[in-house]
């Protein structure tokens, strides 16, 4: 590997944590923004395993894209196939956090499943191969937008846990506040638009 492959991976995961980020920039993944970032401990197990099922998607989806699609011309079933693919890594950290670590397993409740119908996991999926990713560079993409997802629910999670403490409106209370919070941090995110990589 030279060192301009090694810059051109590094600038593609930095513009996927800040720049692209998943919900701040393309708002995809928000479900269990809103829905686990209530502690910034549950919403670090959340993220953990988001960053897991991403990473590890990302590398099955190209290998079974370019290894079973693309020769046997059956391009027109990545969706289904890369679901497919998903859901079977979610239901292995389903089982793994029910048997290993059963109060994140409690703490995630729905929210451990639905990472099978997150649009952030399978966006990741399609975006590597829509923008015509390589093996490694699809794999640094899927970890650095999980990474990203990952920052972003838990620096949402701090800012909630700190918003409890205030006495805001009456009207403002609950969500309303927070996608409040939401939507400011959403904007110090946009400052990162304008670096080009």
């Amino acid at each position: 590997m030279n060192t301009d492959y090694l810059v051109n991976i590094l600038l593609l995961m930095l513009s996927a944590v800040l720049v692209e980020n998943y919900i701040f920039s393309k708002f995809l993944g928000v479900c269990p923004f809103l829905g686990v970032s209530d502690k910034p401990d549950t919403a670090l197990g959340m993220g953990f395993a988001v960053m897991f099922v991403m990473t590890i998607s990302s590398a099955a989806t190209w290998a079974v894209y370019y290894g079973i699609l693309v020769p046997f011309h059956l391009e027109y079933l990545e969706t289904i196939a890369f679901i497919l693919i998903i859901a079977a890594l979610v239901q292995f950290i389903e089982m793994f956090l029910k048997k290993f670590i059963p109060a994140l397993y409690g703490a995630l409740g729905i929210y451990l499943p639905l990472i099978t119908t997150n649009c952030a996991v399978l966006g990741a999926a399609l975006l590597n191969i829509q923008n015509g990713y390589d093996f490694i560079e699809s794999l640094a993409y899927g970890f650095a937008s999980a990474a990203g997802f990952t920052l972003a629910i838990v620096i949402f999670a701090g800012v909630r846990m700190r918003i409890s403490f205030a006495d805001p409106p009456k009207v403002f209370r609950g969500i309303p506040i927070a996608m409040v919070a939401a939507g400011l941090i959403a904007m110090a995110f946009s400052g990162f638009s304008g670096m080009s990589f």
